[in-house]
């Protein structure tokens, strides 16, 4: 098993290269959310990474476990302060299982959209499912695909541009792929990467629930419970488990 997307030089830099999702402004919101749902049952992070979100969520007196297919991204939460302290996972989210039952499964900041297969997502859901405790709830937050940004006859949105990064997504309707580009210039040497993407609308998430055993509790623009709108360019749904 390797580490995919997310190696050693990636895990080194992760946390002051998405140094705006650490503040404190972006983090307790979605604490306050999940410490809700959990009550005083555990939570399982799926793509428990560095512990931007389970290290505070365990802080806050819920129980966290994880799962990661990165050993680099994990080696980093377990440096950090009670990152010893949370059990986690190896191996891929959407099929990786635990022995125990949670109140709140949660997948934040995009990640279902790694899963780059419609079968690999419905796994996912499964698998979310099947580690709920009867009444359970399961969170995605991810963003709406911006495709009325596309300029016509065009499949590229930039999405930072800089003296020395040059960041774009490139998509495709015909598959619901696309992929985020990244040119980073430093001391005169050029570095590219691209990671693979499958984005999905909300109404196929709640039709992968129904597949799964769960219904639709709410759908949020942001942590904050902002409404849901057309105008949103995120969203953060819940299912729940019957029970």
């Amino acid at each position: 098993m390797t580490d995919g997307y997310f190696d050693e030089p990636v895990a080194a830099r992760y946390d002051e290269s998405s140094a705006d999702m650490f503040t404190p402004g972006a983090v307790e919101p979605v604490v306050d959310f999940l410490a809700e749902l959990a009550g005083d049952g555990q939570a399982l992070e799926l793509a428990i990474g560095t512990g931007r979100i389970a290290l505070p969520l365990a802080a806050r007196g819920v129980p966290v476990h994880g799962i990661d297919m990165s050993r680099a991204m994990v080696a980093r939460l377990r440096a950090k302060p009670g990152g010893d302290a949370i059990p986690v996972t190896i191996g891929d989210f959407a099929t990786t299982t635990v022995d125990s039952t949670f109140s709140v499964v949660y997948l934040v900041f995009n990640t279902i959209s790694n899963l780059t297969t419609q079968a690999a997502q419905v796994a996912c859901f499964r698998n979310a499912a099947a580690h709920l405790s009867p009444g359970g709830y399961f969170v995605i937050e991810v963003g709406i695909p911006q495709l009325r940004q596309l300029p016509p006859g065009q499949n590229v949105v930039p999405f930072h541009v800089s003296e020395n990064r040059w960041a774009y997504d490139i998509y495709d309707v015909a598959t619901q792929s696309l992929s985020s580009n990244y040119v980073d210039v430093a001391d005169g040497r050029g570095r590219f990467r691209s990671i693979p993407f499958r984005y999905a609308w909300p109404a196929e998430m709640d039709l992968m629930a129904e597949m799964a055993g769960m219904r639709p509790h709410e759908r949020w623009d942001g942590w904050t419970r902002e409404p849901f709108t057309h105008e949103s360019r995120q969203h953060v749904s819940v299912w729940r488990l019957p029970g």
